[in-house]
């Protein structure tokens, strides 16, 4: 405890001397600003920042396989905000429980853990291995009310919490425009084409959720419903079937407060991107003028996978870390899945490392975005609350 303690109050001291963007102005107090974010830089604690904005897949599914042990060192020194699992990390519940233990032992900083846990075909923990699974979105939205589903979520959180996830990556909102759609409509993964219902349903998830402690993460923004292809697999371009009904769930949801995060999609939408190059994911248009200005998403905005093909196929790896951040992303997601790099946190954080000594707005972002995670975990329980009371909303 009094390591996490030690951590936020520096932390917090650093940032107490950068609580306002930097900009070309000569007075003592701008240079001041400055002379605190590049020491920052230069003393170590602008990788602890950064650390916070890496969310990390790993290979094992055992306390003694290389891949967990190396997760447990990034946790302990602060490099990851979290770890997402895959299948190939669930021998049993126990064995499961006890890695997430571990892992929040360790941990300079309360992780997040993450898991894919939507029900129906997308669903990590099985009824292979003892967990009870909950019926896909689509199944739920057509046998049951709104309320039927609460009591189902409600026992979908609890199992999770019991194992110590802290995180489930759903609901999913995207409506079912394109029912064909590969990645979404053909595997039942929408509730509804219904903008409402969509809402509401998703509504009852997320409550059901926050009454056991568990964050949720709406997904896919700005809209996936519409796409004939996989991002998964490469680019999928939606600007000719979106529409911006596709927007009204994350509105109702955001408008009543009922959002901790939400999930930026690697699909081109040229409407609201202003490019048919970017994927929304990358652009700051959608991401901070459309989710963040007009809005008013308050928020941790958190990447799909970097490592999907519509990212990997066309962007570099250092331009894509770089464009995600400056887009708005606060959490970035290396899933690790069909090329496990352990070394990605190293990597990310030299990128950002470097550019933010360069450019202020990169620095101030690392800042924002850091300052936006911290404020989501104090909602993780009273005793992460109460260690990271120093980190201020500004």
């Amino acid at each position: 405890m009094s390591r996490w303690i030690a951590t936020f109050i520096a932390a917090a001291c650093t940032l107490l001397g950068i609580s306002a963007p930097l900009r070309a102005d000569p007075a003592p107090e701008a240079h001041l600003r400055t002379a605190n974010l590049h020491r920052a830089v230069e003393d170590g604690r602008l990788r602890q920042m950064i650390g916070q904005m890496v969310l990390v897949g790993f290979v094992g599914d055992s306390p003694d396989d290389d891949g967990y042990k190396r997760v447990v060192k990034q946790a302990e020194a602060g490099e990851i905000t979290g770890v997402i699992y895959l299948g190939r990390n669930i021998s049993s519940l126990e064995a499961v429980r006890q890695l997430n233990k571990g892992l929040q032992q360790y941990a300079t900083a309360p992780l997040l853990v993450a898991i894919d846990q939507e029900g129906g075909r997308i669903q990590r923990l099985t009824g292979e291995v003892g967990f009870r699974e909950v019926p896909s979105e689509a199944t739920v939205a057509k046998t049951m009310s709104p309320d039927e589903a609460s009591v189902v979520y409600q026992d979908l959180a609890s199992d999770l919490s019991s194992l110590g996830f802290n995180l489930n990556l759903a609901p999913v909102v995207d409506l079912n425009v394109n029912p064909a759609n590969p990645i979404i409509g053909k595997l039942g993964r929408s509730f509804s084409a219904d903008p409402q219902k969509v809402e509401a349903y998703a509504r009852a998830f997320i409550e059901a959720h926050r009454a056991k402690g568990v964050l949720t993460a709406l997904k896919h923004f700005p809209g996936h419903g519409s796409s004939t292809k996989d991002s998964h697999k490469g680019i999928a371009d939606v600007t000719k079937t979106w529409s911006d009904k596709e927007l009204l769930p994350y509105k109702g949801l955001i408008a009543s407060g009922d959002v901790d995060m939400v999930m930026a999609a690697h699909v081109i939408n040229a409407k609201l991107a202003f490019s048919p190059d970017i994927p929304a994911s990358l652009s700051r248009a959608t991401l901070t003028t459309l989710l963040r200005d007009n809005m008013h998403f308050k928020g941790v905005v958190i990447s799909d996978d970097m490592q999907m093909q519509a990212i990997t196929d066309n962007v570099s790896f250092e331009d894509s870390v770089l464009r995600a951040v400056m887009a708005g992303n606060d959490i970035l997601i290396f899933a690790n899945d069909k090329h496990p790099d352990p070394a990605i946190p190293e990597k990310v954080a030299a990128i950002l490392s470097e550019e933010a000594q360069r450019n202020p707005e990169m620095l101030d972002r690392i800042k924002t975005s850091y300052e936006n995670v911290m404020r989501l975990k104090r909602k993780l329980g009273s005793a992460v609350s109460q260690e990271t009371t120093v980190v201020r909303e500004r």
